[in-house]
C-alpha cells in the first residue's frame, strides 16, 4: 500500500517592522500577516528597540520608517546594515522618494518605497528585496541611471548632497519651520549640537548666515512639497 508523504507547511519569513506611529504598524502587520509566505515577528518604535528585536528575533527583512521619535531611520539602516550585511532593508518614508531614497540606498537599504503606495506594492517591495533584488520606483531608477551615464548632468549633483545624513534631517526640519530647540529634542541632542550642525550646513551650502539658510530650506520645501 503506497503511502503518502505530509507536506509540511511553506516557512514563512519573518518581517520585523521598524514604525513610531502605531495606526500605521497595526495597518501593515495586519496586511502583511495575511499572506501566505510573509509574517511579521516584531514591532518597534525606536532605534533602540529595532537593534534589539533585529538581534533576538533574527528576522529575515526589516522595514524601517525613514523618521522615527528617537532618531533618523538613516542611521539605523547604516547601523544595521554594517552589523548585519546580509539583511535586507526596505525604506518605508512618507517623504517624497527624491528627498531620500539615494541616500537610504546608499545607507545599505535594499529598496525604498513611500507610504502613499498602494498596499500590494509595498508586499512587492517586501518580496523583491528579500529575493535579493532592489526595489525602486521607475522614477528613482531612470534618475539614478541617468547620473551614472552623465555625472555631471545639471540634474546630477544637488548642493545638499553634500551633507551628512544627520545634517540632512537638521535642514529638512528647519525647512518645515522647527526651532533648533525643537530640533534638538526630537533628535535627542543639546541645542549646541543642533547649532553645529546649522553652520557646518551653511558652510556647506555656501550661505552666510541663518536668515539665508532659512529662505534656502523655505525654497527647498516649496520645490518638494506635495511629493
Amino acid at each position: 500500500m503506497a503511502t503518502t508523504a505530509l507536506k509540511s507547511p511553506p516557512t514563512k519569513a519573518r518581517v520585523l517592522l521598524v514604525e513610531d506611529h502605531p495606526v500605521v504598524r497595526h495597518g501593515l502587520m495586519i496586511l502583511i500577516d495575511d499572506e501566505a509566505d510573509l509574517s511579521v515577528c516584531g514591532g518597534a518604535e525606536s532605534i533602540q528597540d529595532a537593534v534589539r528585536m533585529v538581534r533576538e528575533l533574527e528576522p529575515a527583512v526589516v522595514v524601517i520608517d525613514i523618521s522615527l521619535a528617537d532618531g533618523n531611520g538613516l542611521d539605523l539602516i547604516k547601523t544595521l546594515h554594517d552589523d548585519y550585511p546580509g539583511l535586507p532593508l526596505l525604506a518605508l518614508s512618507m517623504h517624497d522618494e527624491s528627498i531620500y531614497a539615494e541616500r537610504a540606498l546608499r545607507a545599505g537599504a535594499k529598496g525604498y518605497i513611500m507610504k502613499k503606495e498602494a498596499m500590494d506594492k509595498v508586499l512587492t517591495a517586501i518580496r523583491r528585496v528579500l529575493s535579493g533584488e532592489l526595489y525602486v520606483s521607475d522614477k528613482v531608477a531612470s534618475r539614478m541611471v541617468h547620473k551614472l551615464i552623465d555625472p555631471k548632468g545639471t540634474d546630477a549633483v544637488s548642493p545638499l548632497e553634500a551633507l551628512s545624513n544627520r545634517e540632512f534631517e537638521v535642514f529638512r526640519l528647519i525647512a518645515e519651520g522647527v526651532g533648533p530647540t525643537e530640533i534638538a529634542r526630537r533628535l535627542a541632542v543639546s541645542v549646541k549640537t543642533i547649532e553645529t550642525h546649522r553652520e557646518h550646513i551653511k558652510d556647506k551650502l555656501g550661505l552666510k548666515s541663518g536668515t539665508e539658510l532659512t529662505r534656502f530650506s523655505l525654497q527647498w520645501a516649496m520645490e518638494h512639497r506635495g511629493g
